[in-house]
């Protein structure tokens, strides 16, 4: 009991004050003393935060000017009828990607793998076919959306989806597509059911090349958008969720986030870390807070079953300030 109470006084004297990221101190203070609208718990071991903060591959701050630069956006009409909470997967039930939880391995591809989620979920729902889009090839084959495995541009996935469209492929061992993912999944976490990931890879060769034994050539297994766009604003953000699905969004990590467990997540301690992509799938209300529903692609057996909720209205860690997507 007595050291509970020290503990305890210990984290309240320093609640002030940045708490050592991935530490059981601050595990405890978001659990315990932060009256908080989520909770958090052991997805990562300390001695792993450098090798996190490779798999984020997005640099905000070029983001935004990368986006200013190239990105136009989408003026999205917000109907009278916009549901205050939508699922897609109840919407389009016959789309299983919907569902489904990547794994970036060790690689700090996640531009990559929140573009090619969204990508094939829009197919789906567009009725153009259930594929799923590689990100593989995003990730190794298009230089001009930034450095592979060192990180990358969402809204330059997207382009280059339109531009010159991206050949199917699954996740690592699935033999699934044209081009499936190189990087077997790997246990981001202190416990898991995969092998335990090592440092973060240099970006594996682009190879323009099907995989042996697939029916079609690299060339003719692409599949191009017919145009990518941002979104901006809550309203036209959620309307355009409930008309066309799932969008990419990039959105700045803090360490806390990285012990995410369950509930509505909002920054409430830690060091600055990076930026990450993901895709955002819906949204919704949980005991009073709006959040966004969202994909993260470290494997399901991070946070909330691969997914995790973010609060929503008020850009939560950018979250909303740096959508992307696009037609199928």
């Amino acid at each position: 009991m007595k050291f509970f109470i020290a503990l305890c006084a210990l984290v309240a004297a320093v609640a002030a004050f940045d708490l050592e990221p991935l530490s059981d101190v601050q595990i405890f203070y978001i659990n315990n003393l932060a009256n908080t609208t989520w909770k958090a718990g052991r997805n990562f071991h300390p001695k792993e935060i450098n090798r996190v903060r490779g798999m984020l591959g997005v640099n905000m701050k070029e983001n935004s000017a990368y986006n200013r630069l190239h990105l136009k956006y989408k003026e999205v009409p917000v109907r009278n009828d916009l549901p205050t909470d939508f699922d897609p997967r109840t919407k389009w039930p016959q789309c299983a990607s919907l569902n489904e939880i990547r794994d970036q391995a060790n690689c700090g591809s996640c531009w990559a793998f929140g573009s090619a989620e969204a990508m094939t979920d829009r197919i789906c729902i567009a009725g153009l076919g259930d594929v799923h889009i590689s990100a593989e090839d995003i990730n190794d084959c298009c230089k001009s959306c930034g450095n592979g495995c060192n990180g990358g541009f969402p809204a330059a996935a997207w382009s280059w989806y339109v531009d010159t469209g991206v050949v199917t492929g699954g996740q690592y061992g699935t033999n699934e597509g044209c081009m499936p993912y190189s990087l077997p999944h790997c246990d981001h976490h202190t416990t898991g059911k995969y092998q335990p990931c090592p440092a973060v890879v240099h970006t594996p060769k682009c190879v323009k090349k099907c995989r042996d034994g697939y029916a079609k050539s690299y060339s003719n297994d692409k599949n191009k958008g017919k145009k990518s766009y941002g979104v901006r604003g809550v309203q036209q953000i959620m309307q355009e969720l409930v008309d066309n699905g799932p969008v990419t969004a990039a959105f700045d990590v803090y360490s806390d986030f990285l012990s995410y467990k369950t509930g509505v997540y909002k920054h409430t301690t830690g060091s600055y870390e990076g930026g990450h992509a993901v895709k955002i799938i819906g949204y919704g209300t949980e005991n009073g807070q709006d959040y966004w529903l969202v994909a993260n692609s470290w494997n399901e057996d991070w946070g909330d079953k691969g997914f995790f909720k973010i609060a929503k209205g008020k850009n939560e860690c950018s979250i909303e300030s740096e959508i992307v997507a696009g037609d199928a």
